[in-house]
């Protein structure tokens, strides 16, 4: 995104949301194919539910891009929710965001990747990924 390689819509491209294990090194500079979904690291220690949080993720809803007033971009979301709640996940350790609308220079391109603070789970519940007030992605300038 920031080496003008995609040109992002964020606040109307389609955003999604697939959970991993700790089998993954993310790296904030890889490139384009291997920061997209089911590439580089990020094609393998996915974690999903098949009908309550699908492998290829869950989408962002109330997506905003707030530029306001100070030196800080924001993208916030509401806070991503399992779409049942008989979803049953082990050992989420954290996310790819990626945008799903983009085809080019890839498919499924990554935006970034959250922590979860260590290891995740539910069974047979609800399993939702809340977002920091401080967004979902959040850039000084």
């Amino acid at each position: 995104m920031f080496g003008n390689v995609a040109a992002f819509d964020l606040d109307s491209d389609t955003l999604k949301n697939s959970l991993f294990d700790n089998s993954i090194t993310p790296t904030g500079d890889a490139t384009s194919a291997n920061s997209a979904y089911g590439a580089g690291v990020w094609a393998s220690g996915g974690v999903a539910d098949a009908s309550g949080w699908p492998a290829a993720g869950r989408a962002l809803g109330s997506v905003v891009i707030d530029a306001g007033t100070s030196a800080t971009v924001k993208l916030t979301a509401a806070n991503t929710v399992s779409a049942n709640s008989t979803t049953t996940l082990a050992s989420v350790y954290g996310c790819l965001i990626h945008d799903t609308t983009l085809t080019t220079p890839v498919s499924d391109q990554g935006i970034c990747f959250l922590s979860l603070g260590g290891t995740n789970s539910v069974t047979a519940g609800t399993f939702t990924v809340a977002y920091s007030a401080s967004g979902v992605l959040s850039i000084s300038l």
